[in-house]
Protein backbone atom coordinates (compact mmCIF):
# COMPACT_ATOMS: atom_id res chain seq x y z
CA UNK A 1 0.00 0.00 0.00
CA UNK A 2 1.46 3.16 -0.64
CA UNK A 3 2.34 5.05 2.61
CA UNK A 4 1.56 8.51 2.15
CA UNK A 5 -2.25 7.63 1.13
CA UNK A 6 -3.07 4.24 0.81
CA UNK A 7 -4.63 5.00 -2.77
CA UNK A 8 -4.81 1.88 -4.99
CA UNK A 9 -5.05 -2.13 -4.19
CA UNK A 10 -3.02 -2.16 -7.54
CA UNK A 11 -0.24 0.00 -6.05
CA UNK A 12 -0.04 -2.29 -2.68
CA UNK A 13 0.35 -5.09 -4.82
CA UNK A 14 3.40 -3.40 -6.92
CA UNK A 15 5.32 -3.25 -3.48
CA UNK A 16 4.58 -6.99 -2.40
CA UNK A 17 7.45 -9.27 -5.05
CA UNK A 18 8.02 -12.71 -3.86
CA UNK A 19 12.00 -12.56 -3.60
CA UNK A 20 12.15 -15.94 -2.11
CA UNK A 21 10.30 -15.74 1.43
CA UNK A 22 7.10 -16.65 2.32
CA UNK A 23 4.48 -13.79 2.18
CA UNK A 24 3.04 -11.77 4.81
CA UNK A 25 -0.58 -12.92 4.46
CA UNK A 26 -2.01 -11.69 7.82
CA UNK A 27 0.21 -8.11 7.23
CA UNK A 28 -1.01 -7.96 3.33
CA UNK A 29 -4.57 -9.08 4.62
CA UNK A 30 -4.16 -5.97 6.82
CA UNK A 31 -3.10 -3.35 4.43
CA UNK A 32 -5.89 -4.66 2.35
CA UNK A 33 -8.24 -4.26 5.11
CA UNK A 34 -7.18 -0.42 5.87
CA UNK A 35 -7.48 0.72 2.62
CA UNK A 36 -10.92 -0.59 1.99
CA UNK A 37 -11.72 1.14 4.75
CA UNK A 38 -9.91 4.21 4.02
CA UNK A 39 -11.78 4.40 0.87
CA UNK A 40 -15.08 3.48 2.44
CA UNK A 41 -15.08 6.63 5.05
CA UNK A 42 -13.90 9.03 1.59
CA UNK A 43 -16.65 7.74 -0.43
CA UNK A 44 -19.29 8.44 2.88
CA UNK A 45 -18.22 12.13 3.28
CA UNK A 46 -18.11 12.34 -0.74
CA UNK A 47 -22.10 11.17 -0.98
CA UNK A 48 -22.36 14.01 2.18
CA UNK A 49 -20.46 16.26 -0.13
CA UNK A 50 -22.52 15.85 -3.39
CA UNK A 51 -25.71 15.89 -1.56
CA UNK A 52 -24.89 19.40 0.07
CA UNK A 53 -23.94 20.48 -3.53
CA UNK A 54 -27.16 19.36 -5.28
CA UNK A 55 -28.93 21.04 -2.66
CA UNK A 56 -27.21 24.54 -3.18
CA UNK A 57 -27.55 23.95 -6.79
CA UNK A 58 -23.48 24.46 -7.73
CA UNK A 59 -21.52 22.53 -10.14
CA UNK A 60 -18.49 21.76 -8.60
CA UNK A 61 -14.95 20.25 -10.87
CA UNK A 62 -12.37 18.45 -9.26
CA UNK A 63 -9.46 19.69 -11.89
CA UNK A 64 -6.81 17.27 -12.38
CA UNK A 65 -3.46 17.16 -13.87
CA UNK A 66 0.13 16.13 -14.18
CA UNK A 67 2.32 19.40 -12.36
CA UNK A 68 3.04 22.19 -15.37
CA UNK A 69 -0.15 21.37 -17.79
CA UNK A 70 -1.63 24.67 -16.82
CA UNK A 71 -4.26 23.89 -14.86
CA UNK A 72 -3.83 26.91 -12.95
CA UNK A 73 -3.39 29.34 -15.71
CA UNK A 74 -5.88 27.89 -17.48
CA UNK A 75 -8.15 28.89 -14.28
CA UNK A 76 -7.59 32.29 -13.95
CA UNK A 77 -8.37 32.91 -17.27
CA UNK A 78 -11.58 31.12 -17.10
CA UNK A 79 -12.45 33.47 -13.65
CA UNK A 80 -11.60 36.34 -15.35
CA UNK A 81 -13.48 35.38 -18.38
CA UNK A 82 -16.68 34.24 -16.18
CA UNK A 83 -16.55 36.96 -14.03
CA UNK A 84 -19.94 38.95 -14.23
CA UNK A 85 -21.70 35.79 -15.44
CA UNK A 86 -21.45 33.15 -13.00
CA UNK A 87 -20.66 32.91 -9.39
CA UNK A 88 -17.41 31.46 -8.55
CA UNK A 89 -14.82 29.92 -6.05
CA UNK A 90 -12.13 27.61 -5.79
CA UNK A 91 -10.19 25.59 -3.90
CA UNK A 92 -6.80 24.84 -4.46
CA UNK A 93 -4.95 21.96 -2.95
CA UNK A 94 -1.20 21.79 -2.84
CA UNK A 95 1.42 19.89 -0.98
CA UNK A 96 3.04 23.56 -0.39
CA UNK A 97 2.88 26.79 -0.62
CA UNK A 98 -0.08 29.51 -1.21
CA UNK A 99 0.99 30.46 -4.82
CA UNK A 100 -1.93 29.25 -6.93
CA UNK A 101 -4.28 30.95 -4.07
CA UNK A 102 -2.84 33.87 -4.10
CA UNK A 103 -2.87 33.75 -8.34
CA UNK A 104 -6.58 32.70 -7.65
CA UNK A 105 -7.37 35.21 -5.44
CA UNK A 106 -5.93 38.30 -7.53
CA UNK A 107 -9.32 37.49 -9.92
CA UNK A 108 -11.28 38.75 -7.09
CA UNK A 109 -13.04 35.52 -6.49
CA UNK A 110 -13.37 33.50 -2.92
CA UNK A 111 -10.30 30.67 -2.58
CA UNK A 112 -9.16 28.51 -0.12
CA UNK A 113 -5.67 26.83 -0.01
CA UNK A 114 -5.34 23.17 1.26
CA UNK A 115 -1.62 22.06 1.82
CA UNK A 116 -1.44 18.15 1.80
CA UNK A 117 1.97 18.33 3.13
CA UNK A 118 2.93 14.23 2.05
CA UNK A 119 -0.18 13.98 1.37
CA UNK A 120 -0.26 13.19 -3.09
CA UNK A 121 -4.54 14.49 -3.42
CA UNK A 122 -7.19 15.65 -1.84
CA UNK A 123 -9.80 14.00 -0.02
CA UNK A 124 -13.40 14.52 0.65
CA UNK A 125 -13.26 15.42 4.76
CA UNK A 126 -10.81 18.38 3.36
CA UNK A 127 -13.28 19.72 1.25
CA UNK A 128 -15.49 19.24 3.14
CA UNK A 129 -14.34 21.44 5.69
CA UNK A 130 -12.68 23.60 2.87
CA UNK A 131 -16.27 24.98 1.88
CA UNK A 132 -17.10 26.37 5.36
CA UNK A 133 -15.25 29.32 4.63
CA UNK A 134 -18.03 29.88 1.60
CA UNK A 135 -21.20 31.35 1.54
CA UNK A 136 -22.89 28.17 -0.64
CA UNK A 137 -25.96 29.76 -0.91
CA UNK A 138 -24.39 32.47 -3.37
CA UNK A 139 -22.05 29.99 -5.33
CA UNK A 140 -22.83 28.45 -8.99
CA UNK A 141 -19.83 26.87 -9.58
CA UNK A 142 -16.98 25.45 -7.19
CA UNK A 143 -13.60 24.58 -8.49
CA UNK A 144 -11.39 22.13 -6.98
CA UNK A 145 -7.86 22.39 -8.44
CA UNK A 146 -6.28 19.60 -6.99
CA UNK A 147 -2.54 18.75 -6.18
CA UNK A 148 -0.60 18.18 -9.47
CA UNK A 149 -0.95 13.82 -9.98
CA UNK A 150 -2.75 11.74 -12.55
CA UNK A 151 -2.28 8.43 -9.85
CA UNK A 152 -3.70 9.01 -6.53
CA UNK A 153 -6.43 11.52 -7.29
CA UNK A 154 -8.31 9.63 -9.68
CA UNK A 155 -9.24 6.62 -6.45
CA UNK A 156 -10.54 9.82 -4.11
CA UNK A 157 -13.97 10.66 -5.13
CA UNK A 158 -14.49 14.52 -3.67
CA UNK A 159 -18.15 14.84 -4.26
CA UNK A 160 -17.56 16.48 -7.33
CA UNK A 161 -20.35 16.44 -10.43
CA UNK A 162 -17.25 15.47 -12.24
CA UNK A 163 -13.52 15.46 -12.94
CA UNK A 164 -12.17 17.36 -15.23
CA UNK A 165 -8.56 15.96 -16.33
CA UNK A 166 -6.23 19.02 -17.96
CA UNK A 167 -3.65 17.19 -20.50
CA UNK A 168 -1.10 19.58 -22.01
CA UNK A 169 0.31 19.00 -25.24
CA UNK A 170 3.93 19.48 -23.99
CA UNK A 171 3.39 15.92 -22.33
CA UNK A 172 3.23 12.94 -23.80
CA UNK A 173 0.14 11.85 -26.18
CA UNK A 174 0.07 8.55 -24.26
CA UNK A 175 -0.87 9.75 -21.15
CA UNK A 176 -4.26 8.49 -21.05
CA UNK A 177 -3.01 4.77 -21.53
CA UNK A 178 -0.03 5.11 -19.04
CA UNK A 179 -2.70 6.53 -16.00
CA UNK A 180 -6.04 4.94 -17.71
CA UNK A 181 -7.50 5.22 -14.35
CA UNK A 182 -7.59 9.01 -14.25
CA UNK A 183 -9.18 9.73 -17.90
CA UNK A 184 -11.80 6.92 -17.31
CA UNK A 185 -13.13 8.78 -14.33
CA UNK A 186 -12.97 12.07 -16.10
CA UNK A 187 -16.36 13.37 -17.98
CA UNK A 188 -13.82 16.12 -20.15
CA UNK A 189 -10.59 16.20 -21.21
CA UNK A 190 -8.81 19.81 -22.12
CA UNK A 191 -6.53 19.55 -24.33
CA UNK A 192 -4.26 22.71 -23.20
CA UNK A 193 -1.59 24.78 -24.84
CA UNK A 194 -2.70 24.08 -28.56
CA UNK A 195 -1.00 27.18 -29.54
CA UNK A 196 2.27 25.56 -29.10
CA UNK A 197 1.58 22.42 -31.54
CA UNK A 198 3.55 24.25 -34.47
CA UNK A 199 6.42 23.93 -32.16
CA UNK A 200 5.97 20.33 -31.60
CA UNK A 201 5.99 16.96 -32.29
CA UNK A 202 2.35 15.70 -30.07
CA UNK A 203 0.53 13.79 -32.28
CA UNK A 204 -2.92 15.33 -31.71
CA UNK A 205 -5.25 12.79 -32.91
CA UNK A 206 -3.06 9.74 -31.60
CA UNK A 207 -3.67 11.28 -27.98
CA UNK A 208 -7.72 11.74 -29.01
CA UNK A 209 -7.71 7.92 -30.28
CA UNK A 210 -5.84 7.05 -26.87
CA UNK A 211 -8.13 8.45 -24.60
CA UNK A 212 -10.80 7.12 -26.78
CA UNK A 213 -9.55 3.69 -25.75
CA UNK A 214 -9.85 4.17 -22.29
CA UNK A 215 -13.46 5.90 -22.35
CA UNK A 216 -15.84 6.19 -24.68
CA UNK A 217 -17.79 8.67 -22.75
CA UNK A 218 -14.94 10.92 -22.28
CA UNK A 219 -15.22 14.95 -23.77
CA UNK A 220 -12.20 16.44 -25.06
CA UNK A 221 -12.05 19.78 -25.99
CA UNK A 222 -8.56 21.53 -27.75
CA UNK A 223 -7.92 24.86 -25.49
CA UNK A 224 -5.15 27.51 -24.94
CA UNK A 225 -5.30 29.56 -21.58
CA UNK A 226 -2.57 31.91 -23.19
CA UNK A 227 -4.36 32.31 -26.86
CA UNK A 228 -8.24 32.42 -25.75
CA UNK A 229 -8.51 29.57 -28.38
CA UNK A 230 -11.45 26.85 -27.85
CA UNK A 231 -11.98 28.67 -24.20
CA UNK A 232 -15.73 29.42 -25.64
CA UNK A 233 -16.45 25.64 -26.00
CA UNK A 234 -15.13 24.87 -22.66
CA UNK A 235 -17.92 27.59 -21.21
CA UNK A 236 -20.21 26.32 -23.29
CA UNK A 237 -19.64 23.34 -21.43
CA UNK A 238 -19.53 24.48 -18.21
CA UNK A 239 -23.03 26.28 -19.44
CA UNK A 240 -24.69 23.14 -20.02
CA UNK A 241 -23.40 21.37 -16.86
CA UNK A 242 -25.06 24.22 -14.46
CA UNK A 243 -28.46 23.43 -16.63
CA UNK A 244 -28.63 19.99 -15.50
Amino acid sequence: MCTTCGCSPAAAHHHEHDHGHQPDQPQRTTRISIEEDLLAKNNRLAAFNRALFKEKNILVLNLVSSPGSGKTSLLERTLHDLSGRYRCAVIEGDQQTDNDARRIAATGVPVRQINTGAGCHLDAHMVMHATESFDLDNLDILFIENVGNLVCPAAFDLGEAHKVVVLSVTEGEDKPLKYPQMFHNSGLMLLNKVDLLPHLSFDLAQCKEYAGRVSHNLAILEVSATTGQGLEAWYRWLEKELGK
